[in-house]
């Protein structure tokens, strides 16, 4: 015999963020990428413009990220950055302040990325128990009315 059931009852489980070395190859693949794009459109000395799209790309890879993946992936947009979006292109250096600022802003835009998607997520949770549990009442009112 079959039995009709309708999809989608119950509570949805939260979706499970994907896999760090996943997300990881993802800046591996898409910073050289962003990089390589802007380096041909305005040239290698807007590293500002670089950083923000980096950032970009950080946040958005967060969006399906654990947050044990951040420090990996604002490391692996850095060293693109780093490397390629400052001349001499192809060689990494160190210059304190300006790398450790670039680093803090692509750690904060990776985690920031993670922070919305999870807030999201249990916020959308919440909503669908929410409805689930608390079912409004159908009794009529039992306080007295004023006359």
């Amino acid at each position: 015999m079959i039995e009709w059931v309708t999809l989608g009852t119950g509570p949805k489980p939260v979706p499970r963020p994907a896999a760090t070395p996943l997300v990881w190859a993802g800046a591996f693949g898409g910073a050289p990428l962003l990089v390589a794009l802007l380096n041909t459109t305005v040239g290698t000395d807007r590293p500002g413009l670089a950083l923000i799209a980096l950032s970009l790309l950080a946040a958005a890879l967060g969006v399906c990220a654990r947050f044990t993946a951040a420090p990996g992936t604002a490391v692996l947009c850095w060293l693109f950055l780093n490397g390629f979006a400052i001349p001499p292109a192809g060689t990494l250096s160190w210059a304190g302040p300006r790398d450790t600022f670039w680093l803090a802003c692509l750690l904060a835009a990776a985690l920031v990325g993670t922070v919305v998607s999870r807030l999201a997520h249990a916020r959308a949770a919440h909503h669908r128990l929410a409805t689930v549990v608390g079912t409004p009442r159908t009794e009529p009112d039992e306080w007295p009315h004023a006359s």
